[in-house]
């Protein structure tokens, strides 16, 4: 039998005043006063389980796993930093000819002229080994030789593989012996890093076949997190041939899967200077403005079928013009849904959304990786990028992500760069007048878009030994992982092992408390 528990005497995040909180049946019975004091050295405040609401899950579990070049200023360093790596591999024995050595995060749109990829230079020092790297956004690849000819992709003396073609390239870098055990330790892994940051749910738009996926993940025991698998749309037909539509429960996840929205790329991204745009890019010879993915007339009609048969849209759109054109699609298809990214909007785009219904998700930590390449790629633009606040102004739902592993599956680095923009005291903020208040930056991390509890809602659940709401630094915003004390996550069907009913608390560190009491009823 679910027995109800009650958590005594915590604070919701900008209050002085505890609370106990009754949770009962996978939701929250009643929140009310509670009779206990507490001083204010040993308080305990509480927010709703925190959702990042666009990652790529597998390819971010790989990144725990794999050769990250996020840190790497030039192709040089990059190359260096692989040569150490195929080395400690060949000098441990898990170097194996016949496997490709993927790395993660390489941001050559930051690197000087003179310090570009070359296929010459990665031959060098990978030699036979197939060696595919993938640039941090996802939209593009710098590969060896060998690996070109093992993924069945041409490159020139560059050595790149465009968005298009590495898309299908890269899907196939998966493949393998052992390769099903070892992404499995890894997903694990990333469950458990994403509930040390108080992560309780995240929207999988992995490009694969999702749902199938995800129902052997469940059947495997993979559920520390909540997950919304997201549909492409050359997969769209078989979803609907098979019955499925958004927001259907996943078989065997016993509630935390759940079928989502069609997820459709429009356009390209800023670093692969691919992202559609109303002006050319800056400097870029021969002239450019970015390009998409499917014609206006291809977006329309695959929003169309996903609105007949019940299917949200999360339609990636980067560059201004790109933003159009969705949301003229939208508007025509009374698409339902989000806009992914939104990073480029034209000032009389910006209350379409809100008019429309449209979410927009955002990922606040691109415009800290991004602020430079805008001023290097967008010199002139014709809209205003990472349009946060006006956004909310106007309206806008507003759900925050990462995107990982372009950025790191951390809300807290989100809220961050949301509140601050910056990732340091020591620099000035990125469009300061863009920056959102904590509440609402926090409130857009949750499932109930708020930052307090109510009764009714899903008792998901985040404890921490400090208040957010009154850090007054980027540098301290980030550290918050360290203050989560503990996670609730309600699985049907499923014994705690710490109190005996059907509530699961990840405890990610030690925490002792004489103040807060959990007991159950």
């Amino acid at each position: 039998m679910d027995e109800p528990c009650v958590i005594e005497n915590v604070c919701f995040v900008g209050s002085d005043k505890p609370v106990d909180i009754a949770v009962g049946h996978g939701r929250i019975a009643s929140v009310r006063p509670s009779e206990r004091t507490t001083d204010v050295a040993s308080k305990i405040w509480v927010i709703p389980g925190l959702w990042d609401c666009h990652t790529h899950f597998t390819q971010w579990s790989y990144t725990l796993g794999r050769l990250d070049l996020i840190d790497a200023r030039s192709a040089s360093e990059a190359l260096d930093m692989l040569r150490r790596h195929l080395e400690e591999r060949r000098e441990s024995g898990a170097l194996d000819p016949n496997q490709y050595v993927v790395g993660m995060r390489f941001r050559h749109s930051l690197w000087s002229d003179d310090a570009q990829p070359t296929l010459a230079a990665i031959d060098a020092v990978a030699g036979d080994q197939p060696v595919a790297l993938s640039s941090a956004d996802m939209h593009c690849g710098w590969v060896n030789s060998a690996a070109a000819r093992k993924l069945g992709v041409d490159v020139d003396e560059s050595g790149l593989v465009g968005e298009l073609e590495w898309f299908d390239a890269y899907c196939k870098l998966d493949k393998g012996p052992g390769a099903a055990n070892e992404l499995m330790h890894l997903l694990r892994n990333a469950e458990r890093d994403a509930a040390s940051k108080g992560v309780v749910g995240v929207r999988d738009y992995e490009m694969a076949e999702n749902i199938d996926t995800w129902i052997s993940r469940f059947s495997q025991g993979l559920d520390g997190l909540r997950v919304e698998a997201g549909i492409y749309p050359e997969r769209l037909r078989q979803a609907i041939d098979d019955g499925w539509h958004t927001g259907d429960e996943l078989p065997g996840s016993h509630g935390l899967g759940h079928v989502g929205a069609m997820k459709m790329i429009s356009d390209g991204s800023l670093n692969t200077r691919s992202a559609y745009c109303s002006m050319p890019y800056s400097g870029i010879r021969p002239e450019t403005y970015g390009t998409l993915s499917y014609a206006p007339e291809q977006i329309e009609s695959y929003m169309r079928l996903a609105v007949e048969h019940g299917f949200d849209i999360a339609c990636h759109a980067i560059g201004d013009e790109a933003n159009t054109i969705v949301l003229d699609c939208a508007e025509r298809t009374h698409a339902h849904g989000s806009i992914e990214h939104a990073q480029m909007l034209k000032e009389r785009d910006i209350p379409r959304l809100a008019q429309l219904g449209l979410a927009a998700s955002i990922q606040p930590q691109h415009a800290m990786d991004d602020r430079d390449v805008i001023a290097r790629f967008w010199g002139t633009p014709a809209g205003i990028p990472y349009a946060f606040n006006s956004l909310h102004k106007a309206g806008t739902k507003l759900l925050m992500g990462s995107d990982a592993p372009v950025a790191p599956l951390d809300p807290w680095m989100a809220i961050s760069a949301a509140v601050f923009g910056t990732e340091s005291s020591d620099r000035e903020p990125f469009q300061p007048e863009q920056c959102l208040d904590f509440e609402t930056a926090l409130a857009s991390s949750t499932a109930v878009g708020r930052v307090a509890l109510r009764d009714a809602d899903a008792a998901d659940l985040v404890l921490l030994d400090c208040d957010p709401s009154i850090i007054d630094s980027p540098e301290a915003m980030r550290a918050m992982p360290e203050h989560v004390l503990a996670l609730c996550l309600p699985v049907a069907g499923r014994t705690n092992r710490l109190n005996e009913n059907r509530y699961v608390w990840q405890i990610p560190r030690c925490w002792k408390s004489q103040n807060c009491y959990m007991w159950q009823t």
